[in-house]
């Protein structure tokens, strides 16, 4: 677990548990007391209100009015947020909409302007439909939790994409794509990108899209991407 995990780990523990110890902490993240209090310092410097209470039957304790003083969310973690709310949006199933925009809007808020900029043009590549109720969604599974800062890099720099990909039958190639949008037909989400020893534009499914590679030494220029009608940007979705 890499030290940003690790710092949301210890948070949450804290939030959920009220009081805990620093050998739990330790126990629950998968790492050393060491650590743990390492990690303990590091989030203080960051703004959060951690106490210590010392002798049997204390522990730490995060003060609940604690938050952390600068936001520190990368793109791909404020467009993880925006693209699960609008894959819901488009299910038909949101109930809480206008707080959860509201929430997001107050986290964009807080970004720098450089990150917002980026996030807007992440946006622009996103776009939301209906499943055809005839699509086989039997073998849906899990995505692989690297896929999203690839794509961030991918679709940002206009780099080359590359991964191992699974079809329907099970068969596994590697390919080399141009990636141009995100698309969202829940429950499934699709990669749309421009296959250059195919000539054409492709879809690939993105549970079955595995160990992603941005090819830095590369780019591509934008080519336009054909929608059926039923598929809107995300940014209509509130209009």
């Amino acid at each position: 677990m890499n030290v940003r995990l690790r710092h949301d780990a210890i948070v949450r523990s804290l939030r959920r548990n009220g009081t805990t110890t620093v050998a739990d902490l330790a126990a629950e993240i998968g790492a050393s007391r060491r650590t743990v209090l390492r990690d303990i310092s590091a989030l203080r410097d960051d703004g959060f209100v951690i106490h210590s209470e010392p002798g049997r039957g204390g522990g730490l304790q995060l003060d609940p009015q604690s938050v952390q003083t600068t936001a520190k969310l990368s793109v791909a973690e404020v467009f993880a947020l925006l693209i699960s709310v609008a894959s819901m949006r488009a299910a038909g199933n949101l109930p809480f909409a206008g707080l959860a925009d509201a929430g997001l809007a107050k986290i964009e808020k807080a970004l720098p302007r450089d990150k917002v900029r980026d996030l807007r043009r992440f946006l622009d590549c996103l776009y939301v439909g209906q499943l055809s109720p005839q699509v086989d969604i039997s073998d849906l599974a899990a995505m692989d939790s690297a896929l999203l800062p690839a794509f961030e890099t991918a679709f940002l720099q206009r780099q080359p994409l590359g991964f191992r990909y699974r079809d329907a039958k099970g068969a596994t190639t590697n390919r080399l794509v141009e990636p141009h949008a995100l698309l969202i037909l829940p429950p499934l989400w699709y990669l749309v990108a421009w296959d250059p020893v195919r000539d054409d534009f492709r879809h690939f499914r993105m549970d079955r899209i595995s160990r992603p590679e941005v090819d830095e030494g590369a780019t591509f220029q934008r080519r336009h991407v054909r929608f059926e009608d039923h598929v809107r940007p995300v940014r209509d979705l509130s209009r």
